[in-house]
């Protein structure tokens, strides 16, 4: 819109403005000249003003409400609306929203260093986004022919190869073009797994990091799989990762023997890896003694692979793709609600703390004969106020001191009232004077509680306003026995000591000394005495 528009608007609108208001001056003016033929000149302002307050409680308690309808219905009808066209058309789309909600996750976070690997992280992602290239990761034990298998396909060296565990160090990347697929397609080298020692621990580490991150992923072995081997399939299977299972040296072996060892994997991996997709290949096939001649050198046999990943890669690619990007997505949006998470249950119990000590001092300059939790139901409405804005969460009033006396007749209901009484008498009256010990145990125990309600809360929250299938009892049940374990209970009562024991014996310790008695030649008042 264009800023002389812009102007011509505002002025009609101020002009609009400026009629109605002088048509409500003159309806006012009209209303009280027609009063003053029947009301005395001093009774017509109150009368006036009387009026219009009727009319502004009026629309205050009907026009109020219905509009607060109206605007959430409209709100609810536009999140219909938008969730029905806003609805991703391909997987690259719903990527890109995934990296949306991460973004909102990145302005949420108050840690810088947690801020700024997950973003980095998500730009990683995102390049992903616009990469032309097919990853196949080739993953596997130690000198099972990763190298040999990748120098094979490329029909080039491309590395070391030996009887040593461990020749690749790490990851290596080299491209190869496949007939009638349209992306390059790149292959990394990773290096071995399930090899003994901290630097193979540390590559394994690195092995797997890159094969979550493959499109495909091409797993080596070469003979039956151990348990070890096939519990590391599983964990990638389960992830959402294609598999290829490919029996390396096949040139070693007999007809029979291969296909015995072919259908002993397909029946290892049933369910985690189609049977088309386990096949056998030579990728670097002993030389054959010629006697007064040259030994003879096969060639690799990695036919049944290539005609596999060609299958795969050109049917399924552009998913393969997809689905890898969503999958790296769905990781880091886990990843930054777990920041996220941790992020709020660190002020979440900042809140609960605070409030656990207003409910101690209430307790205390108000005592009474038992701790009713009750009776601090204003204190706890107040921090599941605080605590639903620290999850996000609108929480009314209302609603919020609904859920304070629930909580308190739970736990009235279940017993822990008096057992907290019991729990916190029993550490706090071996080390108390008899004269604080009343107070001083009601105090604490209404802070234990109001600790063990926040945090029951807190879960509440977690889990979307859910009590879980065992209900609110449960929940509460189960924090009052987390918070009763010696090493909690010690670490609370070391923190009541200071927040509320010491401040009850404080006002002892500063009262003014005893009055003396009348010096002598004196009365109780002060006066002198005569002498006889």
């Amino acid at each position: 819109m264009k800023p002389r528009t812009r102007l011509l608007i505002g002025l009609a609108g101020a002009l609009l403005a400026l009629v109605v208001l002088g048509a409500v001056l003159q309806a006012i003016r009209t209303l009280l000249w027609d009063l003053s033929y029947f009301l005395p000149t001093w009774l017509l302002t109150p009368v006036l003003l009387l009026g219009l307050a009727l009319i502004a409680v009026f629309v205050y308690q009907v026009g109020w409400p219905w509009w607060r309808s109206w605007k959430r219905q409209r709100s609810q009808q536009r999140s219909s609306v938008s969730s029905e066209v806003e609805q991703p058309k391909d997987r690259r789309q719903a990527a890109s929203r995934s990296l949306e909600n991460i973004d909102q996750l990145l302005e949420r976070l108050s840690d810088e260093v947690s801020r700024e690997g997950l973003r980095q992280e998500r730009e990683k992602v995102e390049e992903e986004l616009t990469r032309g290239d097919l990853v196949v990761v080739v993953f596997g034990t130690g000198s099972s022919g990763k190298t040999s298998l990748i120098r094979a396909l490329l029909k080039e060296m491309v590395g070391e190869t030996g009887a040593a565990m461990g020749t690749t160090r790490s990851s290596q990347s080299y491209r190869l073009r496949l007939q009638g697929l349209n992306r390059s397609l790149q292959l990394v080298d990773t290096p071995g797994i399930l090899e003994a020692g901290r630097e193979g621990l540390s590559r394994e580490e690195a092995a797997r990091r890159r094969a979550i991150r493959a499109d495909l992923l091409v797993v080596l072995v070469d003979g039956d799989l151990r348990a070890s081997e096939l519990s590391v399939i599983r964990s990638i299977a389960d992830l959402g990762k294609r598999l290829l299972l490919v029996l390396n040296k096949k040139d070693l072996r007999g007809v029979d023997e291969e296909r015995r060892l072919l259908n002993l994997l397909r029946s290892r991996c049933n369910g985690l890896i189609s049977e088309d997709d386990v096949v056998a290949c030579s990728a670097a096939p002993q030389s054959v003694p010629r006697p007064g001649m040259k030994p003879f050198q096969p060639e690799p046999d990695v036919g049944d692979l290539l005609q596999r990943l060609a299958i795969v890669l050109h049917s399924e690619g552009e998913e393969l793709i997809a689905d890898n990007i969503l999958l790296q997505c769905r990781h880091l949006d886990e990843r930054g609600r777990d920041l996220l998470n941790q992020q709020r249950r660190i002020e979440a119990q900042a809140c609960i703390d605070r409030y656990s000590w207003i409910g101690a001092g209430v307790v205390a300059a108000n005592p009474l004969p038992g701790v009713d939790l009750l009776g601090t139901a204003a204190v706890n409405a107040q921090m599941v106020l605080e605590l639903a804005g620290v999850y996000g969460i609108e929480l009314s009033k209302q609603r919020a001191r609904e859920l304070a006396v629930s909580l308190g007749r739970t736990l009235a209901g279940l017993g822990l009232l008096k057992g907290a009484m019991s729990v916190i008498g029993t550490a706090l009256s071996l080390s108390l004077p008899t004269l604080l010990v009343g107070r001083a145990i009601q105090a604490v125990t209404a802070a234990w509680l109001t600790r063990v309600a926040g945090r029951s809360f807190v879960l509440f929250f977690e889990q979307d306003q859910d009590w879980g299938d065992g209900g609110m009892r449960d929940v509460v049940q189960k924090q009052f026995d987390l918070n009763r374990r010696d090493a909690s209970l010690k670490r609370f009562l070391e923190m009541a000591m200071r927040q509320v024991v010491e401040p009850l014996q404080r006002p002892k310790e500063r009262q003014l000394p005893p009055r003396p008695g009348p010096r002598e030649g004196e009365d109780a008042w002060g006066h002198g005495h005569r002498g006889s």
